[in-house]
């Protein structure tokens, strides 16, 4: 894999899939989509705790998809602004996962004290992968403040 933190450009076309940060995209969507679906199958205690995890996970899915997308499409042109809208969503989509995966873990420990084991195994999956999620969203996010900075 070729590095692009060196350079100002975001790659486009199939170069994204080869070129670090954006490579991350891809396990930023698979652990966003089981965080979405292991929250989506368990059952709902704390409404308020779980629909803000719901919102994250779905948020963030569909924020870095569309990115990819165009990405891969070329949309970006090139054009610097692109690399400062990669910086924020980074930033943003960091900063909402580490709260629901504090809130999920929460959950989990809430839901272990009161003894509700239907939704302890499920949701302890969650967390673990809610801190995946974010742990790749702040690689990505410092990578993408190096190549901003470098713009």
């Amino acid at each position: 894999m070729s590095s692009t933190t060196s350079t100002a450009s975001l790659p486009s076309g199939l170069a994204v899939l080869r070129t670090f940060p954006d490579v991350l995209f891809i396990p930023e969507i698979v652990f966003g989509g089981l965080v979405w679906i292991l929250v989506a199958s368990s059952k709902v205690l704390l409404p308020i705790l779980q629909g803000w995890v719901m919102f994250v996970s779905v948020f963030c899915f569909v924020m870095s998809i569309t990115l990819l997308c165009l990405y891969v499409c070329g949309a970006h042109g090139g054009s610097s602004s692109w690399v400062t809208l990669d910086v924020m969503c980074q930033e943003t989509a960091a900063v909402f996962y580490l709260s629901a995966a504090v809130l999920e873990a929460y959950f989990t420990l809430w839901s272990a004290d009161h003894m509700i084991m239907s939704v302890y195994q499920e949701n302890i999956a969650a967390v673990v992968f809610a801190f995946l999620a974010t742990l790749v969203y702040v690689i990505h996010k410092v990578y993408s403040l190096l190549r901003w900075k470098s713009s």
